[in-house]
């Protein structure tokens, strides 16, 4: 039988797609370097500072469940297409602030937006190559790729941006994105047809929410103690919340997520790789930049700069690497081995010191947990997506992008609170930043350490699969996960 006629245009739709991850990480990370400038211009508290990531985060994470269920629903093209112009309208609506409210509600949008674009992304990105395990593989890391360097060039052009011209272009870059995104999507990407099925808008609710009441608890705990009524009561209304969204997901007849999927050998398993992955990853390039401006004294340029080795280094290997380890060890080995590495370049940051220099206390370390990064991302995104089955891609693609994201928000959150407790607050001090820094390099390792434990646990070879290890690297196929 003839294998069906691949799209002619894929290589085209899958950059379109790998620019779409790129930039919805992007977005979390941009608005770094911006923040002290923010915080003048706009009146920010310092507490209230952190919620400019936060506000993106948490509506980007929690109603990534819902833009799975409408990709599935209406069909990815559309859902897609409706991302772009939401994050359009939140980008200019956070570049035209002038309060602190204001700003807040337009990254909420942005969130929203990045929402939409993250699952039908990776619907399409299956549509696309999902008949051809070769091109799958090579999809799947030039798609990955664009994760990592995405929220690393972030930190790069958020610098550069706000030394160069005014923190507001940080939010209107996204703006000619969005319009090529939209003109160039009508002829590139596939159609599918819509179906029939509801839209759990509670759950929806229930899961920002929660996310939304967890991620300030953790936030505020260093603020009120984490023994305070205040953090137990709010972190417990929180899990509460979440709780009450995963009880109503048993309940409905069709559920935002439906929790049988959870039952799918290997999902569960890598989901939670990709959560304590971003849960290492995201406050590791959050206080590494910190340690450069305000330890080494680096620039708002110079700093975006130094962390452009770790960009190349994560991409050359996710697109070149790890494709041939996976069809030569399989998936699982890489995930394990990925986040054990990172678990090390965390760790071997936590040694940095007030008085080093970028050669010997920052670069080595980073590209070890860049090696972590590269070999762990795309098999684990790979299990997770491939596990379900295709009429359920969309929320497949929701639940990986959602775990990732509540594990950047809970992660930074957690560290940062961590780094405040060992001095990090202590803005001048060069000894109390750096131990504050040290302590979140060594949390975030202890993350990316528990991650490996789990994933070799949980991660196993479905009975009948072909052994990896007698696989051809230069046939580069996807393994079974």
């Amino acid at each position: 039988m003839s294998e069906p006629q691949a799209n002619p245009r894929r290589w085209t739709a899958l950059a379109l797609i790998a620019l779409a991850q790129f930039m919805v990480i992007m977005d979390t990370s941009i608005i770094g370097v911006a923040l002290p400038e923010m915080r003048t211009d706009l009146g920010f508290s310092q507490e209230d500072l952190s919620w400019v990531f936060n506000a993106y985060v948490v509506a980007f994470g929690g109603l990534l469940l819902l833009g799975g269920r409408l990709s599935d629903l209406f069909g990815a093209k559309r859902v897609f297409s409706l991302g772009w112009a939401i994050l359009g309208v939140g980008s200019l609506a956070a570049g035209l602030a002038g309060e602190v409210w204001v700003e807040l509600a337009g990254r909420a949008v942005q969130g929203v937006g990045a929402a939409l674009i993250a699952p039908s992304a990776l619907t399409l990105l299956m549509m696309l190559f999902g008949g051809n395990p070769k091109e799958l593989t090579k999809a799947f890391a030039l798609y990955g790729a664009a994760a990592p360097a995405g929220g690393t060039a972030g930190v790069f052009l958020g610098g550069l941006i706000t030394e160069y011209a005014s923190w507001p272009w940080v939010f209107y870059i996204n703006i000619p994105v969005a319009v090529l995104a939209l003109v160039a999507t009508p002829s590139l990407m596939p159609d599918a047809p819509a179906r029939r099925g509801s839209i759990d808008v509670l759950g929806a609710i229930l899961a920002t929410a929660g996310l939304g009441v967890a991620v300030y608890a953790v936030v505020r705990a260093p603020e009120t103690g984490w023994g305070s009524a205040e953090t137990l009561v709010v972190l417990a209304a929180g899990i509460g919340l979440i709780a009450l969204f995963l009880l109503l997901q048993a309940k409905k007849a069709e559920p935002l997520m439906p929790l049988r999927i959870l039952r799918t050998p290997n999902l569960a398993g890598a989901n939670l790789a990709q959560l304590l992955m971003a849960a290492a990853w995201i406050p590791m390039w959050f206080f590494l930049n910190l340690y450069l401006q305000q330890v080494l004294g680096l620039g708002a340029f110079a700093s975006g700069s130094a962390l452009l080795p770790m960009t190349v280094a994560i991409m050359l290997m996710m697109i070149v690497l790890a494709p041939r380890l996976i069809a030569r060890f399989g998936p699982n080995p890489l995930v394990v081995t990925g986040l054990i590495a990172l678990a090390g370049g965390m760790l071997w940051l936590s040694f940095v010191r007030s008085d080093g220099n970028y050669w010997v206390d920052v670069l080595p370390a980073s590209l070890l947990a860049a090696a972590g990064m590269a070999l762990a991302f795309i098999p684990s995104l790979g299990t997770a997506i491939s596990s379900a089955r295709p009429e359920e891609g969309g929320l497949a693609s929701g639940i990986v992008n959602t775990s990732y994201q509540i594990g950047s928000a809970l992660g930074l959150a957690a560290m940062t609170a961590v780094a405040a407790a060992h001095g990090a607050q202590e803005v001048g001090n060069p000894g109390a930043l750096t131990d504050g820094f040290s302590a979140a390099f060594l949390g975030a390792s202890a993350i990316a350490a528990a991650g490996a434990v789990i994933a070799a646990i949980t991660l196993r070879k479905p009975a009948g699969a072909a052994d990896p290890t007698s696989a051809d690297p230069a046939s580069e196929s996807v393994p079974t996960p």
